[in-house]
């Protein structure tokens, strides 16, 4: 089950059907309340609060509006507005009709959206707390696990469950056995209990063994969760602010190219100079850059499937970008440091992507400091050496130019760089590439550096690319997809490269297995009364 209308990413709270958000001063509340009718894709019902990807659309949403438009904000509440229930988690109807693709873009996307709760937890100032007012499983409760302090409220039936195993033969998808076991702590033996009852854990069992932080009496519940969210309020140091406008999107600065198995992104460069970021708002160069690149991601993601490789271009005047660019990573302030964060999470999200990625750097292109990290998130890196393939009197060459943004403010999911990722262990080739900042660098250069895979010139440029190209797409695309999950991240083990990376590999695996969604799969058999047949050979 998917879609024939393409899926949009963009909303506002005016629209939002299963979210409710609500500012208290400081405090803003975040109320799940699921219109059981308004499923993204006909066919099933959103019942006791489960979720689709457009709830969590909403949700993303709503994370990015606070972030931007509410600074003030300091303590985020997520509940249910329905009585007894905070969330069943994933739709099962929707996963078991829904096409393998986009069960793993759905995952994918959730993820996404919960670590963008934990970033702004740890460097917004926001900090997320789930009340946690009655049922609470599967994916209901990874949203809680996202959340930096969870509340159960003790009504001797209210649970947290992640009951995926013993119920639907697959794994917790956004990342809950990970966060149990690496953010809460939970004893791996408990755990293993935990993951095997379908019934979950309640009361005072769950406050001990770490699945929440605290219980809550029933009577007065939502003015006891509100105290103490006031509480770590009144802890904060983050200073009140008036925020901006998230202005619908324009598409001015992304363009997006699909073709029959490969699209191409290209970003533009601003064409003025830099204003004041508060003046400008989602009107300048950078946000509003950060914001369509978003969205293309997200779109070609979820709309464009056989689209398997993306060519990454970029358009425009390399100093133009590092005057934006110092403009927001030279100014210490609230709006500054969301703009940082932002672009931040977008290439994270490019780097986990299932797509073959290839820039090309051409004459005229601007992959210059933060634009370069666009250049280094792809598999691989072609520069012309030469003029235009279509000019060859032109004196126009190709470059590429280090700042101080390529070297440590837009970190990967493995906590390191991109050039750290590149050259990991080679700290003497960091410090080499470290002098070369600030200044263009050519194709011989770039090869030099080791900052591109190689620089054909204008004679041979086409036919190399093509040739790369449709070897490219000649590949298994299940093949390539665990090949690049593999070679995009080196080094440590963060909790968020677990996630992605089990989603990529088991999660999609576990997926597709007779014993989860074959006809007598626990997927296919959920609430028909019939019990799963399971082969039993471990593989």
């Amino acid at each position: 089950m998917t879609t024939t209308t393409p899926v949009a990413f963009d909303r506002c709270p005016d629209e939002y059907r299963h979210w409710h958000l609500r500012l208290d001063g400081e405090v803003a509340w975040l109320e799940l309340d699921v219109d059981e009718q308004g499923g993204l894709v006909p066919g099933y019902e959103l019942k006791l609060n489960s979720y689709d990807l457009g709830v969590d659309i909403e949700l993303y949403d709503a994370t990015q509006r606070l972030r931007f438009e509410h600074p003030e904000v300091r303590v985020v509440i997520v509940t249910s507005a329905k009585d007894k229930v905070f969330c069943a988690g994933a739709n099962i109807r929707m996963l078991a009709a829904s096409e393998h693709h986009w069960k793993v873009n759905f995952c994918k996307f959730t993820n996404e959206t919960r670590n963008g709760m934990e970033d702004a937890t740890e460097h917004s100032g926001q900090t997320y707390v789930a009340a946690v007012n009655g049922t609470c499983a599967g994916g209901g409760y990874e949203i809680a696990l996202a959340c930096e302090k969870i509340f159960l409220i003790d009504d001797n039936s209210s649970t947290v469950a992640l009951p995926e195993v013993p119920l639907l033969g697959v794994l917790p998808g956004t990342g809950g056995l990970t966060r149990v076991v690496d953010k809460r702590r939970v004893r791996r033996d408990l755990a293993d209990v935990f993951a095997t009852r379908p019934d979950g854990v309640k009361g005072k069992t769950a406050v001990d063994w770490r699945l929440v932080d605290e219980l809550v009496p029933r009577q007065d519940f939502r003015a006891k969760v509100l105290e103490k969210a006031r509480e770590i309020a009144r802890r904060s140091d983050k200073q009140a602010e008036h925020g901006i406008e998230l202005t619908p999107l324009e598409h001015r600065f992304v363009d997006i190219q699909v073709g029959k198995d490969q699209a191409t992104i290209t970003v533009k460069g601003p064409e003025n100079d830099p204003g004041d970021l508060h003046e400008e708002g989602a009107g300048g160069w950078f946000l509003a850059m950060t914001r369509e690149l978003d969205d293309a991601i997200l779109r070609l993601r979820t709309n464009e499937v056989e689209a398997g490789t993306w060519i990454l271009r970029t358009q425009g005047d390399p100093e133009k970008v590092i005057a934006h660019e110092q403009a927001v990573l030279g100014r210490k302030d609230w709006l500054a440091n969301e703009i940082t964060h932002y672009f931040k999470r977008t290439l994270k999200r490019l780097d986990v992507t299932s797509r073959s990625l290839i820039a090309l750097i051409e004459p005229g292109s601007c992959f210059a400091g933060a634009l370069l990290e666009i250049a280094l998130a792809a598999d691989r890196q072609y520069i012309l050496d030469g003029p235009p393939v279509d000019n060859e009197l032109s004196q126009l060459r190709a470059s590429i130019r280090l700042t101080d943004a390529n070297f440590g403010a837009f970190p990967m999911g493995n906590g390191l760089t991109r050039l750290q990722t590149r050259f990991y262990g080679d700290d003497d080739h960091l410090t080499w590439l470290a002098r070369e900042k600030n200044r263009e660098l050519s194709a011989a250069e770039a090869v030099e550096l080791g900052l591109v895979t190689d620089a054909p010139d204008d004679l041979d440029w086409e036919d190399e690319i093509r040739l790369a190209l449709e070897g490219r797409a000649s590949l298994s695309p299940d093949a390539l997809t665990g090949m690049e999950a593999n070679h995009r991240f080196v080094g440590p083990e963060t909790i968020e490269t677990k996630i992605f990376g089990r989603l990529a590999a088991w999660q999609n695996w576990i997926f597709t297995r007779p014993n989860a969604s074959g006809p007598e799969g626990a997927l296919r058999r959920y609430g028909t009364g019939q019990k799963a047949v399971f082969d039993r050979k471990r593989v």
